[in-house]
């Protein structure tokens, strides 16, 4: 048995790589294989999973374009599809789009005649095709000579005025907690999220120590009596998920596993939502355990986007 603080990284350094080893370190912690991880293994990784639509790690991915049009008509055409899961800001015949690489597969899958989609998608298909070629266009992309497409970078974003950066600017944060937070933290609806998944994880092989990982509780004090029976409650559960583990999967054993388990989560949002989220998890009414991670996490956010939130 393992016993650690909870914690947060705000994983600014992943912003700075490309889309795929981006996705790829995101997506390897549903299965704590990050062991997995070298110079080769982010293509072949990205392409899996946009090949059995693994939708929810091409969320991990959040590209933001810039978007010219010779006349108004394509744009008024691209509104009429409802894009969903897109950030989009305008000015006259110019669009500022920021979504995640499924938000543009489900565009390209839906919506393929649309000439703005189309425009973006073969922008985005020439830098990396390994997301789209599943679902290419019968016919190929049309390439409008009307419609410019080119991608906005980083430190581009980040020089944005507050009311667009908020908007465009995501930012993903990887949380170590116990399961119960968790269970709060993924009612946040216009967040992506991965998690460490008890189906798969098997915490009796070696690299995980052979032995289960609790969170540590904050409303005991290590001396105290209910430190105690705590702590011999997760002993005894350990015990009975090792033995399970000997006859059953890890997804069968897990039934027996509380909430203290530690699990680590990635959540990923546009500034607009960590506002709401810390908001909403800072007050003297949200769990104490929740308050724990998200008021420092608040304090660096402070720190990083001044403009957002002093």
């Amino acid at each position: 048995m393992k016993v650690v603080a909870p914690s947060f990284e705000i994983l600014e350094n992943l912003d700075r790589e490309s889309l795929a080893v981006r996705i790829e370190l995101c997506g390897r912690i549903c299965y704590k294989s990050e062991d997995k991880i070298d110079l080769d293994s982010a293509l072949p990784f990205v392409s899996k999973m946009a090949e059995h639509g693994h939708n929810s790690v091409l969320e991990m991915g959040v590209v933001t374009l810039q978007v010219e049009c010779a006349t108004d008509s394509p744009i008024t055409e691209l509104f009429l599809t409802q894009p969903r899961y897109l950030q989009i800001d305008r000015d006259e015949n110019s669009l500022l789009v920021t979504g995640s690489v499924r938000a543009f597969r489900e565009l390209l899958k839906f919506h393929p005649d649309c000439a703005i989609v189309d425009a973006m998608c073969a922008y985005l298909n020439t830098h990396h095709p390994y997301f789209f070629s599943t679902i290419l266009p019968e016919n190929g992309f049309k390439s409008d000579g009307s419609i410019s497409v080119r991608k906005v970078e980083l430190a581009e974003v980040d020089q944005l005025p507050p009311d667009k950066l908020a908007r465009h600017r995501y930012i993903a944060v990887k949380f170590i907690v116990n399961r119960a937070i968790t269970h709060e933290i993924v009612r946040h609806r216009p967040c992506s999220f991965l998690q460490e998944s008890q189906r798969y994880c098997r915490y009796s092989d070696d690299k995980f120590g052979s032995e289960v990982t609790f969170i540590k509780p904050m409303f005991f004090d290590e001396n105290s009596p209910e430190y105690a029976i705590w702590q011999k409650g997760m002993l005894d559960t350990e015990q009975m998920y090792l033995q399970l583990l000997k006859t059953s999967t890890p997804q069968a054993a897990r039934t027996v596993l509380p909430n203290s388990c530690k699990t680590e989560l990635i959540v990923y949002a546009n500034l607009v939502e960590w506002q709401h989220i810390i908001k909403l998890r800072t007050t003297k009414a949200a769990e104490p355990s929740m308050r724990e991670v998200v008021i420092p996490l608040q304090d660096t956010f402070k720190q990083r986007f001044p403009s957002i939130f002093s």
